[in-house]
């Protein structure tokens, strides 16, 4: 059952697609106050789990801390961060009764899930403009089931894009993509996409090619295309101030960019230097960016990730002009000398003042305020629907996509997201770390993002920042076998992580090449997730509700309705401890070739997992199917196809 309270005059973020009547009272369960802004508060049980918030920090239980949807550019995933690349507004409630709430508020707000007192769930925002929705079901699956048709079918990707893909910041030409494409196919390392970053534009203008790192770009598509290798373009949010630059101009003179309160353009700086950034949230001006997307599309391309959509902001004219007038005060002797004494007495010391606007200039609270959309006719200042810019690029390109290529699929994830737009593309999960807690914060991650539409997800495999490991990226490569989006990717400065950079190759090899055996089942499971409305990763809780130890356990992951995933995600380990529901085939893919198996009684067991093995389980009474290793999606031969099932056996579909 799904109620709807209507709170103030709250903005239509369109992230509900099927009507639902109001209610005229208040929420019957829990406190609801209205004053200055909103707040909800619920007493939990000890028993009570907290799902949801998918791309949200620490575990898939999130009692015990703080989380703020509020779209932050920041790498640095560590415990104590309360806001990640995503906004996404949905709980569950599940214990003695299960209870779902989405609060439909596009700004800043803040659920702590026992944080200030362990017993209390208190959700607040500064507004009391929002829809709330209520449901109520049998279980923590029945509710999210409920909640994934309210807000419409999620995203499919294209088939190809179930394959393996490389990517890094520093890929500065056509000669270092030949080198990777080089390293994988001629050590027999499947791969299907190569990412380019913000290096292939000219002057990191969005839709341009540098045609001195790229010449004739269109033959270099379709050469990539021969080998069975899609590139896969970057679009950044920010559009280059250049006179001359046509995407610039033509946004200028329609009024399609952000505006300052007194209606001039909106500046800031990122990659280009100084930008402007579309309005997305005006259909118009919506329906223009999308439709650049086609001129990259008209030269082969049929991929793309968009980027920098919180909007990331490194910084704007308002605060260098700040930042200019403290230096200038401190030159002065306006600097009050007590402030700076100690610091001035240390080397290379910054009067505290200067220090303190220089650290807030990257995507300033106060920048968000200084810029506005056009909704409606009406001016709405940022920050006020901050979490739906991200949201809002996709979706142009997608309708974009669905206007001009309606029989063809296009691969599109995006890093920022609020809910809703699962229905245009998916989403990685941002700029992590080389760190091996990172493995476990990706697994963690899955089925949340899944209780809020995001199918297509996956993690920078290795880690984006800091200095990947052997042993890590093989780790972290055997979670990312059975995760929808599977991609490498680093930044630039840090060690060299694509598969053949490391010794013994062929460990590499084999991991990747189980991602192609599997490429079948994983897509099928996809698809009937996507169809039905329904989950790819479920956490066990969710199978095996009256199992306490089951909810309990957050390591563990099933997928699909058969499978059952345990990666090793922790250093120097040749194994791990594993919990069984039920009785279930312990499974691992050899680097001969051969597939060990084992039936496991329900309980507790260690399993040896080496680096170069794949390890699933597989539940009671079902079976997978499994082809030999191809080289590329599109080189699977499906006549190789046998079932891996639980009746001891792998046995030859077609003898059946």
């Amino acid at each position: 059952m799904i109620k709807k309270y209507v709170l103030g005059e709250p903005f239509e973020t369109e992230a509900v697609t099927i009507p639902v009547e109001s209610e005229q009272r208040m929420m019957d369960f829990g406190k609801t106050e209205i004053g200055d802004g909103f707040s909800f508060t619920y007493t939990m049980d000890d028993t009570d789990v907290i799902y949801g918030l998918g791309e949200a920090n620490r575990g898939i239980n999130k009692r015990g801390y703080i989380y703020t949807s509020n779209c932050a550019d920041d790498p640095n995933h560590t415990e104590e961060k309360v806001s990640l690349y995503g906004a996404h507004n949905f709980i569950i409630i599940s214990g003695k009764q299960h209870i779902g709430m989405f609060f439909d508020y596009p700004s800043k707000i803040t659920f702590d899930v026992g944080y200030t007192r362990q017993d209390t769930l208190k959700v607040s925002c500064e507004r009391a403009d929002l829809y709330v929705y209520v449901i109520t079901g049998e279980s923590a699956y029945d509710v999210t089931k409920q909640f994934r048709k309210l807000i419409g079918s999620s995203y499919i990707p294209p088939k190809f894009a179930f394959g393996f893909g490389q990517s890094r910041w520093g890929y500065m030409n056509a000669e270092d993509i030949d080198k990777v494409v080089a390293g994988y196919r001629d050590n027999q390392i499947p791969i299907d996409m190569v990412y380019m970053d913000i290096d292939y534009m000219e002057r990191y203008k969005d839709f341009t090619i540098n045609e001195e790192r790229f010449p004739n770009f269109p033959e270099y598509v379709k050469k990539m295309k021969a080998l069975n290798i899609h590139l896969i373009p970057i679009i950044d949010a920010g559009v280059k101030i250049e006179d001359g630059y046509d995407i610039y101009e033509e946004g200028v003179e329609k009024g399609y960019f952000c505006k300052r309160e007194d209606g001039s353009d909106f500046v800031a700086a990122v990659w280009p230097g100084w930008t402007h950034f579309p309005d997305f949230l005006n259909p118009e001006a919506r329906e223009w960016f999308g439709s650049k997307y086609a001129r990259l599309m008209e030269l082969g391309i049929d991929g793309f990730w968009n980027d920098m959509n919180e909007p990331a902001i490194f910084y704007s004219k308002e605060g260098v002009e700040a930042l200019n007038k403290a230096i200038k005060d401190y030159a002065n002797g306006e600097e009050q000398q007590e402030e700076t004494d100690d610091i001035l007495n240390q080397a290379n010391a910054i009067p505290v003042k200067v220090k303190s606007i220089m650290e807030h200039l990257q995507n300033s609270s106060e920048d968000y305020k200084r810029f506005y959309h056009k909704v409606n006719g009406k001016m709405v200042r940022h920050d006020l629907v901050h979490n739906l810019y991200g949201y809002n690029m996709t979706r142009a390109a997608g309708e974009t996509f669905e206007k001009i290529s309606p029989n063809k699929r296009i691969l599109m994830f995006s890093r920022a997201s609020y809910i809703g737009m699962h229905r245009y593309g998916g989403i990685w999960t941002g700029d992590n770390q080389s760190w091996w807690s990172h493995i476990l914060l990706n697994l963690k991650m899955m089925p949340s993002l899944n209780m809020c539409g995001f199918l297509y997800t996956g993690a920078d495999l290795g880690g984006f920042g800091s200095h990947a490991t052997r042993d890590l990226v093989l780790r972290w490569l055997a979670l990312g076998v059975f995760t929808p989006l599977m991609r490498n990717h680093a930044a630039l400065g840090t060690r060299e992580q694509e598969c053949y950079q490391f010794e013994h190759i062929e460990d590499f090899r084999h991991v990747v090449g189980v991602r192609y055996r599997l490429i079948p089942y994983l897509y099928s499971e996809f698809m009937k997730a996507a169809t039905q409305d329904d989950m790819y990763f479920k956490p066990l809780g969710f199978v095996y509700p009256n199992d306490r130890r089951a909810v309990e356990t957050e390591d563990q992951l099933m997928l699909g309705n058969e499978v059952m995933i345990a990666p090793v995600y922790t250093q120097n380990a040749t194994g791990r401890f594993v919990y069984l529901p039920e009785e279930m085939k312990f499974v691992k893919f050899l680097p001969d070739g051969s597939i060990y198996e084992e039936i496991m009684a329900a309980g507790n067991h260690y399993i040896d997992v080496a680096l170069n093995e794949v390890p699933l389980f597989i539940r009671k009474d079902k079976c997978i199917p499994v082809v030999d290793v191809a080289q590329s999606v599109e080189e699977i031969d499906y006549a190789t196809m046998k079932m891996l099932g639980y009746d001891g056996a792998i046995y030859d579909i077609y003898d059946k």
